[in-house]
C-alpha cells in the first residue's frame, strides 16, 4: 500500500489510541459514587483513584515525549497502550480502594507514554500545512467528543454491570487499538541522534508532579496555606532549574527558546485556558444534572451530548478557518464564545430552565472550546521543530492536563466555599449540628439527609434542608460560572495581543522538509 493510501488509516489509528486516552479521563468518574459503596471508600481514598492517574500522566508527559523523540515514537505509543490496557483490566480485580489506586497511577503511565506520541506521528505523516491542520482538527474532535462521552460509556456500563466493567473494557480496546496501530502506522524516529537529557528528564517530571500535586491538594490544604506556598515556590525552583539546565546542554530535551516564539507559548497559554473551562464545566454540570434535575449517570451523559457534537465540529472547523483567516482571529473567537456561555449561564441558570435553551448554551460553548484548542494545537505543533515533535506534543498535552487540573481546583474550590457560605443561612436553626455538618459535604448529601427526614415523618424540616441545599449549590453555580467565564475572557484578550495570526513564511519550507525526513522509516 503506498503512504499517501495508507494516510487514511494512519489518522484512523493514531485518532483512535487518543480517543481510548480522552475517554478514560472522564469513564472512572461517574463510577465514584458506586466505588465508595463498593470498595468502602473514604473521600480521600476517592479523590485519589483520580489524582494518581493525573498525577502520574502529568509528571511523565514530558519524560516520556522527550524519550519517543529519542528512542521511536510508534514503540512508544504501543508499549503504552500496553501499559494503559493491562493495567486497566487489572484494576478491575481490586478488592481495595488501595489496589485501585496503584492501578489508576500504572494507568497514567500508559496514557502518558501514548498521548505525546498520537500526535506527534500525526504531524509527521501529515506534513503539509493545510493537511496538518485538517488532520489535527480531527484529532482535537475525537479528543473533544471522547471527554463528553466519557459520562455516556461509563454510566451505561454501570446500569447494565458491576463497576469492574469500566476497568476491564478498557483491556481489549487497547489491544484492538494496539493491532490497528502496529499494521497502519509507520515507524518515525527522530534525524537527528542525541545524548539523553537525564538532568532535563529529572526537573521535568520534579515540577510538573509538585505543580500538579500541590493544585490538587491546594482546596484542602488552603491556597495560601503553609505546604502550598511550599509546594508552589518548589515548583518556581525546579522551573528555574530546568530552563538553566536546558539552555546549558548541548542536546536538551526541550529548546526553552522556543517560548519566545508566540505560536507556541501564546497558543499554550490559551489551551490552558481552554481546558480550564472545559473541565470547570464537567465539574459544575454533571453536579447540576445529576442532583439538581435528577438525571442518573447514562441520562446525565446523553444531556451533554450537545457539547460533545459542537467541540467535534468546532475543532474540524477551527483548524481550516486558522489557515485561511488566521489563528489570532479563531482562538480569539473560540475564547469569547466560551466566555459568553459561562456569563449566559450565570445569568439565566434555575433548577427548572428549559433543557431546550441549556443545549442551545452547550453548543455555544463546544464551538468556542473547538474552535480554541485545536487551531492553538496546530500553531503549538507548527513552531516545533520536527526532530522535538514528540516533547512539542506532550508541552501541548501537558497544558490540557495543568489547565484542567486548575479548573476542577479553582472552580471548585469557589463552588464548596460558596456553597458551604449560604447553607450556613439556609438550614433549620433547629437542625442538630451533626446533620447540618452532613449538608454541608455536598450538595448529593444534603439531599440525601433530606430523604432521610422525609422518611423519618419530618417532611417540613427535610423541604427546608432540600431548598436551603439548592439555593446554596445555584449561588455557587453562578459565581463558579462567573469566575470560569473570567477567566475565558481573559484567555481572549491575550489572544488578541499575542498571539500571531499566521507562521512566518520563509522557514515553513524548511520545516515541511525536515519533517518528511524524520518521518521516514527507521531501521
Amino acid at each position: 500500500m503506498s503512504r499517501l493510501r495508507s494516510k487514511p488509516l494512519v489518522l484512523t489509528a493514531l485518532l483512535f489510541a487518543s480517543f481510548v486516552i480522552n475517554l478514560d479521563t472522564t469513564l472512572v468518574n461517574v463510577a465514584l459514587p458506586t466505588l465508595t459503596r463498593a470498595l468502602d471508600t473514604d473521600t480521600a481514598q476517592l479523590q485519589w483513584v483520580v489524582d494518581a492517574y493525573n498525577l502520574v500522566f502529568a509528571a511523565l508527559l514530558l519524560t516520556s515525549g522527550s524519550l519517543s523523540d529519542r528512542f521511536g515514537r510508534k514503540g512508544m505509543l504501543l508499549a503504552g497502550l500496553a501499559v494503559l490496557g493491562a493495567a486497566s483490566y487489572v484494576g478491575g480485580f481490586a478488592n481495595s480502594s488501595g489496589e485501585l489506586i496503584a492501578a489508576r497511577a500504572v494507568m497514567g503511565l500508559g496514557a502518558a507514554m501514548t498521548f505525546p506520541a498520537t500526535l506527534s506521528l500525526l504531524i509527521g505523516v501529515f506534513t503539509g500545512r493545510k493537511e496538518r491542520a485538517l488532520a489535527i482538527g480531527l484529532w482535537g474532535a475525537t479528543a473533544g467528543m471522547a471527554i463528553a462521552l466519557g459520562p455516556i460509556v461509563g454510566g451505561y456500563l454501570l446500569e447494565h454491570f458491576s463497576w469492574s466493567s469500566i476497568f476491564y473494557a478498557l483491556g481489549p480496546v487497547s489491544l484492538a487499538v494496539i493491532v490497528l496501530a502496529a499494521a497502519c502506522v509507520p515507524r518515525s524516529a527522530s534525524a537527528l541522534a542525541h545524548r539523553l537529557d537525564v538532568p532535563g528528564l529529572v526537573l521535568s517530571g520534579g515540577f510538573m508532579a509538585l505543580l500538579v500535586y500541590t493544585i490538587i491538594e491546594a482546596p484542602n490544604r488552603g491556597w495560601t496555606a503553609t505546604p502550598s506556598l511550599l509546594g508552589y515556590a518548589g515548583s518556581a525552583v525546579l522551573v528555574v532549574a530546568f530552563v538553566l539546565a536546558e539552555r546549558r546542554v548541548d542536546s536538551p530535551m526541550l529548546d526553552v527558546r522556543l517560548f519566545a516564539n508566540m505560536r507556541f507559548s501564546a497558543a499554550s497559554a490559551a489551551v490552558t485556558v481552554g481546558f480550564f473551562t472545559l473541565f470547570g464545566f464537567i465539574f459544575l454540570m454533571t453536579q447540576y444534572f445529576q442532583f439538581i434535575r435528577s438525571y442518573g449517570p447514562l441520562s446525565t451523559g446523553v444531556h451533554l451530548l450537545p457539547v460533545a457534537v459542537s467541540v467535534a465540529v468546532g475543532s474540524a472547523v477551527g483548524t481550516r478557518l486558522a489557515v485561511t483567516i488566521g489563528t489570532k482571529a479563531v482562538v480569539t473567537a473560540g475564547l469569547a464564545l466560551q466566555a459568553g456561555f459561562y456569563f449566559w449561564v450565570a445569568a439565566d441558570i434555575t433548577p427548572t430552565y428549559p433543557y431546550g435553551v441549556i443545549a442551545i448554551q452547550m453548543v455555544v460553548y463546544g464551538l468556542g472550546m473547538g474552535l480554541t484548542t485545536a487551531p492553538a494545537t496546530e500553531s503549538i505543533m507548527g513552531a516545533v521543530p520536527a526532530h522535538q515533535a514528540g516533547v512539542g506534543s506532550a508541552v501541548n498535552d501537558s497544558t490540557r492536563l495543568l489547565g484542567g487540573t486548575l479548573g476542577v481546583a479553582v472552580i471548585g474550590s469557589v463552588y464548596a466555599s460558596l456553597y458551604g457560605a449560604r447553607l450556613d443561612t439556609g438550614l433549620p436553626k433547629s437542625l442538630p449540628s451533626a446533620l447540618a455538618d452532613l449538608a454541608h459535604q455536598s450538595i448529593g448529601a444534603a439531599y440525601g439527609l433530606a430523604d432521610r427526614l422525609t422518611a423519618a415523618g419530618q417532611g417540613a424540616t427535610a423541604e427546608a434542608v432540600r431548598w436551603a441545599a439548592t439555593d446554596a449549590f445555584d449561588h455557587g453555580l453562578r459565581v463558579g460560572c462567573v469566575v470560569a467565564g473570567a477567566v475565558a475572557a481573559g484567555g481572549a484578550l491575550l489572544a488578541a495581543a499575542f498571539l500571531p495570526a499566521q507562521p512566518p513564511q520563509q522557514p515553513e519550507p524548511q520545516r515541511v522538509s525536515a519533517r518528511r525526513e524524520s518521518s521516514r522509516p527507521a531501521v
